[in-house]
């Protein structure tokens, strides 16, 4: 197991570089720069800012201009909102996402698993058929379709949810419901699948001839292998809940870190761009790692040797 958490470690890293390398490549290769974007300078001013900022330099020498900031924990200013640091929209940004993250986890998981777990001992009947016309409605309809719907019931119809802002539980509800439909249709169907995979096995044949009650065989044998593919998506799943959905924080007009890192896209702000890529892509590999290691604990005949 340690050789194996060292091997990933080192995957990681090499994984995060690459990546590095590829969005630093990516976004000089784009016609223009973070000054000519949405405003007219002259090109005495173009050219002071270009040398503040070591836009002058040769590309290789950028990189590592970006590279020794970065493994001092400084992932750069702002070309476009000045006296302000990348790092200073993580820290504002991200609680707002991941706080929004969080709940949509939680609530994805309390009813996607029994959703599914339903669906798949009541197969053919009406409860199959109703949870898996709700599992095939959240997947084939847009988050944002979802969002308008919901804004249209709860907010302008009834009156009762904001429309926008964090300011109090409620407006977590709606950018909740519309965040996670997607994810739980996803996870519900995926559930009902492997548990009916893993009903028709051998082993369960046998504790049901053996005088096993139906539920002590579906908790104690069916339900933990049925997981495992659940678990297997969870981990990019869980990143991209928490992370927050572009869409929905500008829908709901919440002040995530999808704001800023939509915005930098516009305006060509190389830093930012970099800045929340890189902390993206960590948190997903960190996520994918820690679940990859919970699959001993799921399921003790998977081993890391």
């Amino acid at each position: 197991m340690t050789k194996y958490i060292f091997k990933r470690i080192g995957m990681s890293i090499l994984t995060l570089f690459v990546l590095i390398c590829l969005t630093f490549s990516m976004m000089h290769a784009i016609p223009g720069g973070p000054f000519t974007s949405d405003r007219q300078v002259t090109a005495a001013v173009q050219e002071a800012l270009d040398e503040k900022y070591h836009l002058d330099e040769p590309k290789l020498v950028q990189f590592g201009y970006y590279l020794n900031d970065l493994l001092h924990g400084d992932l750069g200013i702002s070309y476009h909102y000045r006296g302000k640091s990348v790092n200073e929209f993580i820290a504002s940004g991200f609680p707002i996402s991941g706080k929004l993250g969080l709940v949509t986890i939680i609530f994805t998981l309390l009813t996607a698993v029994p959703m599914g777990i339903v669906a798949a001992l009541k197969n053919g009947r009406w409860q199959d058929m109703t949870v898996m016309a709700i599992a095939t409605l959240g997947v084939t309809i847009p988050s944002f379709v979802i969002a308008t719907m919901l804004m249209f019931i709860f907010s302008y119809t009834l009156g009762w949810l904001p429309t926008f802002g964090v300011d109090s539980w409620k407006g977590y509800i709606l950018p909740m419901l519309a965040l996670g439909g997607y994810s739980l249709a996803f996870l519900c169907r995926l559930m009902r699948s492997s548990l009916l995979e893993v009903m028709g096995q051998d082993y369960i044949r046998t504790a049901r001839s053996k005088g096993l009650p139906e539920y002590k065989t579906v908790i104690r044998h069916a339900l933990r292998n049925a997981l495992i593919p659940v678990v297997t998506v969870l981990g990019p799943t869980i990143a991209n809940l928490i992370t927050g959905s572009f869409v929905i924080e500008s829908i709901f007009a919440l002040p995530g870190l999808g704001v800023h890192f939509v915005e930098s896209i516009t305006n060509r702000d190389y830093s930012t761009i970099m800045g929340v890529t890189i902390f993206y892509a960590t948190f997903l590999i960190a996520i994918v790692f820690i679940v990859d290691i919970f699959y001993c604990l799921i399921d003790p005949r998977i081993k890391y040797e």
